[in-house]
């Protein structure tokens, strides 16, 4: 298995153990207070009985069988399609799907959704928790503008718990119900609120990455931090969350260049390894941006080698995913192909904030790793249905009016970007191989009425302009049962 993979397999399990040594104090301060075994007491070994008992009765929820028409993304992005079959959830892994159950699987609970599509839970690569509130506006304005009347002002709201926990209550009960069951996710420079919103996502049942951003220059009095600020702060958010829960983890995340000072670029990229945290921040969108960044890190020649400067494209033990990559050189995309970075495509944002087209068919023609993100709230809606479409709609413009030598992406490209390609990043995510975690979308388009006959590919092919979470039946991550509507 690919190492980057497996690194970011053992952050979700809670292995962070090489940074916080405060919380392995606490750990251990906990095991000496589990009472040895005596009468009426729950001893050790009780404990470990009891616990096991626990675990085997949840892996017994986590293990059944659905029927239906199932769809998922091989790896050369070609659709797998299984009509009228049986998937197989075995401890909250995939265990294959199959014209006929087998024998094996037979005492299993088994869901027949009829004509009913199945699909991989989507990732959401790139998401902006505290602007969900203004989602839809300021849409007229280009980037640097938007986030000096808009975002800068929004975000200094989250210094208030108050209003932290109403909008962000409102952001977790919108993810839950969408077609996403993971997720990378800024929240903002607030260490407490930050520690709210994995809270709330925590409850949801996705499995997610949340970031407290972190900026010290170039930003507005009212929400940029001091560097020694900014570096304690983080270091402390990271000691108390890094083991809290058990879906959500902190990734390591410096909103861009432009705002932050080498001194605290270079606290991250250590923080970053020394804990071996993920790492999410923005490449390349506006060409403002990148000219600020020529500006403050003249010796660099390309702004992602500025990120590598600092350690912040990643590293064997800490992966990376960068936003947008709109205007990434072929220089720029050579370094993020060698550090196996990901690309989140953000193709609504980038036409609401007049970024530009990014040419994602030339970069999966190159073998970089790309998944798709609705980035809120440059982008107007969390729903990756219509991630899939703007990804589609983008690429035509930017055959027609960047490059026709590019091909345009097809819904099985975008299907293949919103699930198995953007969940490579959280490991084995986003199809129906055996192993796979078992992230499930059942969804009944029934609503979108035609007179045609229509094959399951075409069926698949009208989710991007048609579904949204009101289709989705059933909602599954790791196994787990989040949503069943019926």
């Amino acid at each position: 298995m690919n190492l980057r993979i497996c690194a970011i397999m053992a952050l979700l399990a809670g292995a962070t153990a090489t940074c916080a040594v405060a919380i392995h104090a606490e750990e251990a301060e906990g095991r000496k207070e589990v009472p040895q075994t005596q009468e009426g007491a729950v001893g050790t070994e009780n404990f470990s009985y009891i616990c096991k008992q626990k675990q085997d009765k949840e892996m017994q929820k986590r293990s059944f069988v659905l029927k239906g028409n199932v769809a998922f993304s091989a790896a050369d992005r070609t659709l797998v399609l299984h009509p009228n079959s049986y998937l197989v959830c075995e401890e909250g892994r995939c265990a294959g799907v199959f014209e006929t159950l087998p024998e094996r699987y037979s005492s299993l609970p088994l869901t027949d959704h009829g004509d009913r599509i199945i699909i991989p839970g989507m990732t959401d690569l790139h998401i902006h928790a505290p602007q969900f509130a203004f989602r839809g506006l300021g849409m007229d304005r280009e980037l640097m503008e938007w986030l000096e009347n808009y975002t800068y002002p929004e975000e200094s709201h989250y210094a208030d718990l108050d209003y932290a926990e109403r909008a962000y209550g409102l952001f977790a009960s919108h993810m839950r119900r969408s077609a996403t069951t993971r997720a990378c996710v800024f929240a903002t420079v607030h260490r407490r609120a930050t520690t709210l919103l994995m809270d709330k996502l925590e409850a949801t049942g996705l499995i997610t990455l949340v970031g407290k951003v972190n900026m010290d220059r170039l930003s507005p009095d009212f929400i940029r931090e001091t560097t020694d600020g900014s570096i304690a702060e983080t270091r402390l958010w990271i000691e108390e969350t890094a083991k809290k829960y058990e879906r959500t983890k902190p990734i390591v995340t410096p909103r861009f260049i432009p705002t932050c000072t080498p001194e605290l670029l270079t606290a991250l990229g250590k923080m970053a390894a020394d804990c071996g945290l993920p790492i999410q921040s923005h490449l390349s969108e506006n060409l403002g941006e990148i000219a600020l960044v020529r500006e403050f890190e003249p010796e660099t020649p390309t702004y992602g080698h500025a990120y590598d400067k600092y350690g912040l494209l990643g590293g064997t033990d800490n992966p990376c995913v960068m936003a947008h990559c709109v205007h990434s050189s072929d220089a720029e995309l050579a370094l993020l192909k060698e550090r196996g970075v990901y690309i989140a495509h953000s193709p609504e944002s980038n036409m609401n904030v007049s970024s530009g087209i990014a040419p994602i068919a030339r970069y999966l023609a190159m073998g970089l790793r790309v998944g798709l993100a609705s980035d809120v709230a440059g982008g107007s809606s969390e729903c990756m249905f219509a991630a899939m479409a703007h990804a589609i709609q983008a690429s035509h413009l930017h055959w027609r009016l960047v490059d026709s030598t590019q091909p345009q992406l097809t819904f099985a490209d975008a299907f293949f970007l919103a699930t198995r390609s953007g969940g490579a990043f959280f490991g084995k995510v986003g199809a129906f191989e055996e192993g796979y975690d078992f992230d499930a979308l059942v969804i009944d388009d029934s609503d979108t009425e035609t007179t045609r006959a229509l094959s399951l590919a075409e069926r698949l092919e009208r989710l991007p302009y048609h579904a949204s979470w009101r289709n989705i039946v059933e909602k599954y991550v790791a196994g787990a049962i989040l949503e069943n509507r019926e």
